[in-house]
């Protein structure tokens, strides 16, 4: 049975999925969740602090499918890693925004003031360069002899697949990937 908190970003990410954020009321949450106010306010402290928590389960679900795509054989782990990313990105606008940087209209947005983190002992959303080192070096301490600059470029790669994608791409990322896994098999036969 999820726990309150799960609740309200269920029913958070559910009201997102029908409105644009500026339109989500706290209230609406609440009740989709079948909770108090109240009780949302409790979780969460503020509106900012429910985004706060949007985006940090946005990149935690996130991260943890990095780490998925990392059991791969060693030497598919980074293209596993970039597909992951292609398709976290393309599924999930909040994964697309918190790679990228670019809040798209409708979105709700990292906190900018020291209060509008959420409840105390709340973690911040990573920016973008912070998501990217974290995956890079998950990616370098996962895959024996490639260099974290190498993952870093993969990545890299990745991302710039999300922002520019490649013309005739499909929903399965088949261009995009044979271009990434193409880019990155050089890398891995030098290192391992």
């Amino acid at each position: 049975m999820p726990t309150a908190r799960e609740a309200l970003l269920d029913a958070a990410r559910r009201a997102l999925a029908d409105r644009p954020w500026h339109a989500v009321r706290m209230v609406d949450v609440a009740a989709l969740a079948d909770v108090s106010r109240q009780t949302l306010y409790n979780e969460f402290g503020t509106r900012g602090g429910l985004a706060e928590a949007l985006l940090r389960r946005a990149a935690d679900g996130y991260l943890a499918g990095v780490d998925r795509a990392l059991t791969a054989p060693a030497p598919d782990r980074p293209a596993a890693v970039a597909l992951w990313t292609l398709r976290a990105a393309r599924q999930d606008a909040l994964v697309r925004a918190l790679l990228t940087g670019h809040w798209a209209e409708g979105l709700p947005r990292p906190g900018r003031r020291p209060g509008s983190r959420g409840r105390p002992g709340g973690r911040p959303s990573p920016r973008p360069e912070e998501l990217l080192a974290l995956v890079r070096d998950r990616m370098a301490a996962a895959s024996p002899g490639v260099a974290a600059g190498s993952c870093e470029i993969v990545l890299r790669l990745a991302l710039s697949c999300v922002i520019a994608p490649v013309p005739g791409d499909d929903a399965t990322d088949s261009r995009a990937l044979r271009l990434v896994r193409e880019a990155v098999r050089p890398v891995v036969r030098e290192r391992v």
